[in-house]
């Protein structure tokens, strides 16, 4: 931090100019070529993002998971490679710097620097400064059937002017940030992996012994479908109730979710209030594409109706079924993936009768104590390289604040 305090008390000491974002950037809207029409599609070669470009891969993309033809192209024209986009209608305030010529759909803003500011910024050190410019969306959004920033003053958002130097600077230190995160990252997928590989062969072990049973998905306990109260009721939202949507379940024990709801809610539609130990899985959503998600509940809680909730019965240890659906996850979605739909999902019938190992008892209590530690180590934001990659992660968010607090001149 300290050449950092020296660059700006050198070249900026009584403060810096702001631009506002209208005279910094060109505005375009990204769109969705129809569906329909093939010619748009097939065989593409220029990149089309979308928010989930972002979630599988990063924020800095050279390329996205769709491609669109020339044909798709509105007035002639692609957005220039270092552009930023932002997202300013549903997952608010989500950008990425695109590093080749592209499109991306409608959620997203392009923001495409102007030539007379491009010697005075590194696009590196506006991405950054879009994280000042996230925060200020998720505050000022005006609503109709959705969520979306108010553009008029999004327009009118101001971009410190510091010195290159500084900008150089700032990139530099954050860079090696999330350059560390990201070996971080790999490590620990690596060892999820090394799990994951260690889980399968220890649960298909046991289903080779002539004293295990195998038994269908159905017969692990009671199953019970979630539901959504009435949204336009807004004392069914102020509750104390957790109720967990496939957002929620990135963790493998749940404690909380983001929503929460009544039990006037509850009783209206419907819906059981689960105990602990209750196993949630999602069985329908889009991120069905790529992980079946299961997750334990620690306290009570609800779900939607994209979720499976199961109770075991007396035969069967929760941590148990947790594990060995877990396990087995990713077969059940090649093998029970509905085909159609405008949202991915899991066909009931074929995932209820989905077979899995059962084995006495005993045997389930020695399985679980020895996977409760390997999911520890993998998984624990307390412990570990989980805690390590948190604790790093708040660092640089810190000093990402940090760095980039300027005092605007008078």
């Amino acid at each position: 931090m300290s050449r950092i305090d020296d660059l700006i008390a050198k070249h900026c000491p009584n403060g810096v100019r702001f631009i506002e974002l209208h005279d910094l950037f060109d505005t375009k809207n990204g769109y969705t070529p129809s569906r329909s029409k093939l010619e748009l599609w097939e065989d593409g070669t220029i990149p089309w993002f979308r928010m989930e470009d972002i979630r599988t891969n990063g924020a800095i993309l050279a390329d996205s998971l769709e491609h669109v033809t020339d044909k798709a192209i509105k007035s002639g024209r692609v957005f220039p490679a270092g552009t930023l986009i932002v997202a300013t209608s549903a997952t608010i305030g989500v950008h990425a710097l695109i590093t080749r010529p592209f499109l991306c759909n409608q959620r997203f803003t392009a923001l495409i620097l102007k030539k007379d500011c491009s010697e005075i910024f590194r696009v590196k050190f506006l991405y950054y400064y879009c994280f000042v410019l996230a925060d200020w969306c998720t505050k000022n959004t005006t609503q109709s059937s959705f969520a979306s920033v108010d553009m008029k003053r999004f327009r009118l958002f101001k971009f410190p002017i510091p010195p290159l130097e500084v900008q150089d600077e700032i990139v530099r230190i954050l860079d090696s940030f999330t350059e560390l995160e990201a070996e971080l990252e790999a490590e620990l997928e690596a060892r999820r992996k090394q799990y994951e590989y260690y889980r399968d062969s220890l649960f298909r072990s046991y289903a080779s012994r002539p004293d295990t049973k195998v038994i269908q998905i159905k017969d692990l306990g009671e199953w019970y479908s979630g539901g959504t109260p009435n949204k336009s009721r807004a004392s069914f939202w102020e509750g104390e109730i957790p109720w967990f949507s496939p957002k929620d379940l990135k963790q493998t024990q749940l404690s909380d979710s983001i929503d929460h709801i009544s039990h006037e809610a509850a009783r209206d539609r419907g819906l059981k209030v689960h105990s602990s130990n209750t196993i949630l899985v999602v069985t329908r959503s889009g991120i069905l594409k790529h992980t079946l998600p299961v997750s334990i509940l620690l306290n009570e809680g609800t779900a939607n109706q994209d979720i499976k909730a199961l109770r075991t019965n007396e035969h069967v240890l929760p941590k148990y079924a947790l594990y060995v659906l877990q396990n087995y996850a990713l077969e059940i979605l090649r093998k029970c993936h509905k085909a159609g739909g405008s949202v991915d999902s899991i066909e009931t019938k074929q995932f209820f009768a989905f077979p899995v190992p059962l084995v006495s008892r005993v045997e389930q209590e020695r399985i679980v104590a020895v996977l409760d530690k390997f999911d520890a180590l993998v998984n624990d934001i307390s412990i570990g390289l989980p805690a390590e990659i948190e604790t790093r992660r708040k660092q640089y968010e810190y000093y990402r604040d940090k760095l980039l607090t300027f005092e605007e001149a008078q």
